[in-house]
């Protein structure tokens, strides 16, 4: 790597000129040339390593990119980083390189206080936190805690040298340790470039995990939010899936226990992320639910009132949303939309969209109103509501996206078709594999199930 070349030793057979002797002008210019280049090189070095470490976009990502290129700087093959952070903003985690789980297993069982990382963040009593430690030859030490001479001597590794993950503002985060074959320990030059590189990585070890803490609170805000348990309705069965985005989302859902054995259920997406995308969710949540228990059976009035409600109190914003009047003992739904996607109805016979009229997003208009539309379902079919984050996910433009949720539907076995649980996990497995329904996203997901029996 640039910049980072070991040091040559001079052949044997020179010798070194005294040091009274001065040097001649055009050498002392050729040594002053080198120790140029040499920086040169090595702010090009950590230019790009740091440019590879601040794309990084979660802690886990930052940490591997830390070993990596920690482990170039020092000449090092294999390391591990403690994470401990001492402010309370993230989970206590080890990330190795060149180790396996097993491996770091075996020195988690090395008394804590004999190890490089255990010093640098526990440190010792009555004494400061050193700022690196090195053993250039582990086995070759007397005091050696046996059990740390017995797991260096199972995993091959003669040396270390580690340095500790500290920010003036956040505190202590963690400790990183790299680990040699054989006896050695790095250069100055080496030391002096680490240093530098891992007071970068823990500034920036620091914001990601801030960022993390703020994403989880915004996310624990959002599922408090919504329905902790769905209710229990004779006549159907619920089921519903939510995934929030890592800067939190505005979608949502409802299922609300109505007069005469009725049930009202709601989809709805308030535009925007963050907090206050969060905050005007709930808040239009709980305005749907008091408009569902008054005039539940007339959707149209409901989404009326909850468009007048949103163009009063949130003008800078826009939502889509969707309420059915549910009477599951007669098998009828009469819905109504509001710039939302329509439900998508599974069955033995049948896969197909409810045809609703094309309606404006609340908050859009001066005056909302659409009509409602009417369906039954059969017995043993499934209502799927969802919003348009579980379109979006998929990457595709919406008319494709509408294709494949209709055919992930469809090939639902029909061995799972009476539980909506296992018809909502087979649709988000099949229109987003490889964990894709999981992965960070700014688009929300919610899918809201009910099989009427």
């Amino acid at each position: 790597m640039a910049g980072i070349d070991p040091v040559v030793p001079p052949p044997t057979h020179t010798v070194a000129p005294h040091p009274s002797t001065p040097a001649p002008p055009a050498a002392a210019g050729a040594v002053l040339q080198d120790r140029l280049a040499g920086w040169v090189s090595d702010l090009t070095t950590l230019h790009e390593l740091t440019e590879r470490l601040v794309r990084t976009r979660s802690v886990d990502g930052a940490l591997h990119e830390l070993l990596r290129a920690g482990a170039a700087l020092v000449g090092a093959r294999r390391g591990l980083v403690v994470l401990e952070p001492a402010s309370g903003l993230g989970q206590a985690t080890t990330v190795g390189l060149g180790l396996a789980h097993a491996d770091l297993g075996h020195i988690e069982t090395v008394p804590r206080g004999s190890t490089s990382y255990g010093r640098l963040l526990d440190g010792l009593p009555g004494s400061p936190r050193p700022s690196e430690i090195a053993h250039p030859d582990l086995l070759g030490e007397a005091e050696l805690d046996p059990r740390h001479r017995e797991v260096a001597a199972r995993l091959g590794y003669a040396a270390s040298y580690a340095l500790p993950l500290a920010t003036e503002a956040a505190g202590r985060l963690g400790a990183a340790v790299w680990l040699y074959d054989e006896p050695a320990e790095p250069s100055e030059r080496r030391r002096h470039l680490a240093g530098l590189y891992t007071r970068y990585a823990a500034e920036h070890l620091a914001r990601l995990l801030e960022l993390e803490h703020a994403r989880a609170q915004v996310a624990a805000v959002a599922e408090e939010l919504l329905p902790s348990r769905l209710p229990r309705v004779p006549g159907v069965r619920l089921a519903a899936r939510h995934r929030t985005g890592p800067h939190g989302g505005g979608d949502w859902y409802d299922a609300l226990p109505l007069p005469e054995g009725a049930l009202g259920l709601a989809v709805g997406s308030v535009s925007g992320s963050g907090p206050g995308a969060v905050a005007a969710m709930g808040r239009l949540r709980a305005s749907l639910r008091a408009y569902a228990v008054m005039e539940g059976e007339d959707p149209v009035a409901v989404l009326s009132d909850l468009e007048l409600l949103l163009r009063l109190t949130e003008p800078a914003r826009s939502a889509t949303a969707l309420f059915a009047y549910c009477e599951p003992d007669r098998r009828k739904i009469v819905l109504a939309g509001a710039g939302h996607s329509p439900p998508l109805i599974v069955g033995d016979r049948r896969t197909e969209y409810v045809e609703t009229s094309l309606s404006a997003p609340l908050g859009m208009l001066s005056c909302w109103e659409a009509p409602s539309v009417e369906l039954t379902p059969a017995p043993g079919e499934t209502v799927l509501l969802y919003t348009d984050g579980l379109l979006q996910r998929t990457g595709d433009p919406m008319d494709r996206a509408f294709a494949r949720l209709h055919a992930a539907a469809a090939s639902a076995p029909r061995a799972i078709r009476d539980d909506p649980a296992a018809i909502a996990d087979h649709v988000l497995r099949a229109l987003l594999p490889d964990g894709a329904d999981t992965a960070d996203s700014a688009d929300d997901i919610v899918l809201l199930a009910a099989r009427f029996d």
